[in-house]
């Protein structure tokens, strides 16, 4: 089954298009970015990047985060998309919602699923200078996959979360 296209859509219209909560700064050269696909967006309090994406031809969204902290490991440097999908009860995921998410993981082409908290989140790692076409891409497959993962663990088409 090929990804549905997503449409975008701030969903949180009573925001403005730059809304910054007091707390970290968030990275300067995401918002260029966003900007030249069209995405609106809102600064969380993390300083990271916020979407709220639709799911075309369905009425179901997405919330999505680029992250604005960027990560080192030798000469790479890496961005993280990160879209949330389920969260547990407790903090704690049961036995087969971690062994779902595992096997998930294994049949993903870009990103895999981690623990933050009590939430699972698919995780897209990209440069740190990606142009927007990268971007776009990684936040299409975040939001693609978490979405897909949420109906599974929700157990009900209708529920929406996130």
């Amino acid at each position: 089954m090929s990804p549905p296209r997503l449409a975008c859509a701030l969903l949180l219209a009573a925001l403005p298009i730059h809304a910054h909560a007091a707390g970290k700064e968030p990275d300067p050269g995401v918002a260029p970015l966003l900007e030249q696909l069209g995405y609106r967006y809102e600064i969380d309090g993390d300083g990271d990047y916020k979407l709220i994406m639709a799911i075309e031809d369905d009425d179901r969204t997405q919330m999505v985060f680029v992250r604005s902290p960027v990560e080192s490991y030798g000469r790479h440097r890496i961005r993280e998309i990160w879209s949330p999908a389920y969260k547990a009860d407790g903090g704690t995921f049961p036995a087969p919602v971690a062994n779902r998410l595992l096997e998930a993981s294994n049949d993903l082409k870009l990103g895999a699923w981690v623990k933050n908290g009590g939430y699972a989140m698919l995780v897209v790692k990209i440069d740190a200078d990606a142009g927007a076409e990268a971007l776009e891409q990684a936040i299409t497959a975040a939001v693609t996959s978490a979405d897909e993962m949420e109906r599974e663990l929700a157990g009900d088409l209708a529920s929406d979360e996130f």
